[in-house]
């Protein structure tokens, strides 16, 4: 079994990979690269697209599904694969995200849309993909892709730790793919969420918390230490997202909920509240708060940023000139998280995805069979060796 290193491979961004097995081609998500333009917004997929048997999407954020369109209109045909919660976010971020007229040419095919839960087994040809919750967003999910002879793990984004979502265990396999989006960083998620919600405490007249529509958003909802206000539009995916109650720890839907009908709702007319204030997207590339990041600048509105910031992007910008705050909420593995997602996968030969290549680096101590010098555009061989 070969895989092609698409995307996110030495760089963080159109995250994307195919499987081939001599006789069946699938890819496994098919991302953007955000501050990137040309060519390298999209993964490195040449030639024609019609030996691509299926796509199987792991969840709906931009660098996992925004080049969707693209794909169309390159001529991709076959079958989608991707969970209910994946379907009904993907339009949004490809409205975000995709090439305005691809988009407009090449929507959402529903009728090639293929539904799945996380936990199903599917098959493509001679492939069985296995699936399972990521702890990454409602709907998000790994997969585990097996030929009879290997087997290849791509985790996609997971979490071990969400303090909201579930991850399911990442079976035993020959060559894990994992999120090495962090890197090495030691600090666990719940001590991220404690100094976001003392930094929310040392603002009590309003600040404003830039975040991806889904995922984090539910993250910082259960971190804020009092009352907050919504940007009036992210309400019904937040409810949405917190009624697809299998994706989530016990008794969190419950509080969620609480938490969600006691919001404000906020909108663009208004003046800025004196409240935490959340808005998507996390970058302000997107979403109410790319309108909303200028303006709090011009107020002095304190501003809170939690994830990534690819370079140039007006969340970076806003932050290199001082006049924002980070602090990351982890919706990624920190250094702990991987080390055990590779013990339990049994120690196989590893690649780390959507990370920069010094970050590698640094974990390769921590998981020796690290191939750090893996990039996107090389093909590899997945290890026999389980079978």
């Amino acid at each position: 079994m070969m895989l092609d290193l698409l995307g996110g491979f030495g760089e963080k961004g159109r995250t994307s990979l195919a499987v081939n097995d001599g006789g069946d081609r699938i890819l496994l998500d098919i991302g953007i690269k955000v501050g990137a333009s040309g060519a390298e917004y999209y993964p490195a997929l040449d030639g024609p697209v019609d030996d691509i048997d299926a796509l199987f999407v792991s969840h709906a954020h931009e660098d996992h599904i925004g080049a969707l369109s693209w794909l169309l209109s390159r001529g991709y045909a076959g079958p989608i694969f991707m969970t209910a919660e994946t379907r009904d976010e993907a339009a949004p971020t490809l409205a975000a995200y995709a090439d305005p007229g691809d988009f407009r040419r090449f929507p959402i095919p529903d009728g090639r849309i293929e539904l799945f839960e996380p936990g199903d087994t599917l098959k493509s040809g001679n492939l069985t993909i296995e699936t399972g919750r990521s702890g990454h967003v409602a709907g998000g999910v790994w997969f585990c892709v097996d030929d009879g002879k290997s087997r290849a793990v791509y985790t996609a984004d997971v979490v071990p730790d969400s303090n909201v979502f579930v991850m399911d265990t990442i079976p035993h396999c020959d060559l894990l793919v994992f999120d090495a989006s962090y890197g090495a960083d030691p600090v666990p998620g719940a001590a991220r969420a404690r100094e976001i919600s003392e930094w929310v405490a040392r603002h009590p007249r309003g600040c404003l918390l830039p975040t991806p529509l889904s995922g984090r958003s539910l993250e910082l909802i259960a971190a804020l230490p009092g009352p907050f206000a919504i940007h009036a539009g992210m309400r019904p995916s937040l409810a949405a997202q917190i009624g697809a109650t299998a994706a989530l720890l016990p008794g969190v839907p419950e509080h969620l909920r609480a938490r969600l009908a006691s919001a404000a709702d906020w909108a663009d007319a208004e003046p800025l509240p004196s409240l935490p204030l959340l808005a998507d997207d996390g970058m302000g590339e997107a979403g109410p708060s790319s309108r909303l990041l200028p303006r709090a600048d011009a107020a002095g509105f304190p501003v809170l940023l939690t994830g990534h910031l690819p370079a140039g992007s007006p969340a970076d910008l806003l932050h290199r000139a001082g006049r924002a705050d980070w602090v990351r909420m982890p919706t990624h593995p920190t250094l702990s998280g991987n080390v055990e997602i590779w013990e339990k996968a049994g120690r196989p030969e590893a690649l780390g995805h959507s990370c920069a290549i010094d970050l590698l680096e640094g974990l390769k101590s921590h998981i020796p069979s690290l191939r750090t010098q893996c990039r996107t555009g090389q093909r590899i061989m997945v290890p026999q060796g389980s079978k």
